[in-house]
């Protein structure tokens, strides 16, 4: 037998040392967990050290064993006992399969209790995974449980534009029925309520936030730029997008042929992230909402709940994550609206764009960090990374602005402006002289889009008159 698969607890295998007789809940929790999650194996026989030490009657512990399982959990899991020698010692192998009548419960002590797997620890469930598994065990899920709201009390207008305007035909009435957003009896399901224009479920809000610093108090101004949005998922995904966009500042430098553009998040990965975010969050957990914090340094995605099945994200290897739909009636409307594929890529997606950036290095890949309450998405900053990678390159920065009337310019965002503010100042320290034909040229942007930056820059005057004078920063 090969035990070192199995050495070194995970989601799936837990060890002991021997068959504990008079503290059967040390084991047992575990027989919980695994029948409550996608199953697993208990190895008893395997000191905490990794050492095989065998156990000294395999015959009678597996007896005990199957005999406890049968008076301490119910409903009784399916499993599987076999003996198995290594080194001439006997261990007992204990397969329990995940089960579908969840939860499982573990019976002793005069309670019920259920556990659930989390990384390599078997914990009792909270009253929100309680919720989970009965649901699991009546084969539904919280997007497809019926409520007792009226389908013709709630308005699909953004749901039906987008649909319309994905697949070129118009939401027929009869789709409500067929993707699982109305019932039988007329009545909304959770999915319906979530994908509805007003949608009640308050924790399906997002709160958006761009931090003036590294920290979320790092100044005298702690926000630069902040938002709190409601409403149906499609405008969730859309405000949630527009709202990291604004905040999203985009540099560019030269190269022989082309001006290739470096921005601080790769859009296309944000909004893998955005979705995954929206339909596989947890929304059992009351108070709770997606968070989009945006430093100088990062872009964080914060879901609340943790992967299904209690996996610990950061301990697995991204491309090998498969994608599990925790709201599978979710999942598909939104495949739909072309908002995700229909199959199911895994996390893989949020990844491949970044690394087919023609300037991509490791730094700039996100982090995955996920407990029994969260699943967090960490960005780095590309641009940053992109700067320390090339000190000696010039990049300009890009200003939409210049494309615009003057009235529409200073609807900008704070942060674009700020950056060119910074630039503005940076060249004018260099080359005191230098005019505002100069400075638009360098920075790929319109002579009127300097002037209105200028004007706003008390600190930044213009001594003299025509080609004799300087520019002068005044502290």
């Amino acid at each position: 037998m090969d035990t070192s698969k199995y050495i070194g607890e995970t989601t799936e295998y837990d060890k002991k040392q021997e068959v504990e007789r008079r503290k059967v809940k040390s084991w047992l929790k575990s027989v919980s967990a695994f029948a409550n999650g996608n199953g697993g194996t208990l190895l008893f026989g395997i000191a905490d050290d990794d050492k095989v030490v065998g156990l000294s009657d395999a015959k009678s512990d597996a007896e005990f064993v199957s005999q406890k399982i049968k008076e301490r959990i119910d409903p009784i899991p399916q499993i599987t006992i076999t003996i198995e020698h290594e080194d001439g010692k006997d261990l007992l192998l204990l397969r329990v399969q995940g089960g579908e009548d969840t939860p499982y419960y573990y019976i002793g002590d005069g309670v019920m209790e259920t556990f659930v797997r989390i990384g390599n620890e078997s914990v009792i469930a909270d009253s929100t995974e309680h919720k989970r598994l009965v649901l699991k065990g009546n084969n539904a899920s919280f997007d497809a449980r019926h409520t007792k709201e009226a389908f013709a009390d709630y308005a699909f207008t953004k749901m039906c534009s987008r649909y319309y305007a994905w697949n070129g035909i118009s939401f027929d009435n009869k789709l409500y029925h067929s993707f699982g957003l109305v019932g039988s009896n007329g009545m909304l399901t959770n999915a319906g309520l979530l994908m509805s224009d007003d949608c009640p479920i308050r924790q399906s809000r997002v709160f958006c936030t761009r931090w003036n610093g590294n920290t979320k108090a790092s100044g005298d101004v702690d926000a630069l730029d902040s938002q709190e949005i409601s409403g149906g998922i499609v405008t969730l995904l859309e405000d949630t997008m527009a709202f990291i966009r604004r905040n999203n500042r985009t540099m560019w430098y030269k190269e022989s042929m082309q001006r290739v553009e470096v921005p601080e998040y790769i859009e296309r990965s944000v909004m893998e992230a955005v979705v995954n975010a929206m339909v596989h969050r947890d929304y059992l957990i009351q108070g709770s909402e997606v968070h989009v914090d945006m430093y100088n340094d990062r872009l964080v995605i914060y879901s609340p709940g943790c992967m299904p099945e209690g996996r610990i994200v950061q301990e697995m290897k991204i491309e090998d994550i498969p994608s599990v739909r925790r709201n599978p009636v979710l999942a598909d409307i939104l495949a739909q609206l072309g908002y995700m594929e229909r199959k199911g890529s895994g996390l893989g997606k949020i990844v491949t764009p970044i690394k087919g950036l023609p300037y991509f290095t490791e730094r700039m890949l996100p982090q995955f960090f996920s407990d029994r309450a969260q699943f967090t998405i960490t960005f780095p900053n590309v641009l940053l990374a992109w700067q320390q990678n090339h000190p000696q390159v010039d990049a300009y920065p890009m200003d939409d602005s210049d494309t615009q009337d003057d009235t529409q310019g200073d609807t900008q965002g704070d942060t674009q402006g700020v950056v060119l503010d910074d630039w503005i100042v940076g060249n004018i320290i260099k080359n005191p002289k230098i005019t505002t034909e100069e400075l638009a040229t360098k920075a790929g942007v319109g002579i009127i889009t300097i002037k209105r930056h200028i004007a706003k820059m008390p600190h930044v005057q213009y001594m003299g008159s025509g080609y004799s004078g300087h520019w002068e920063i005044i502290k």
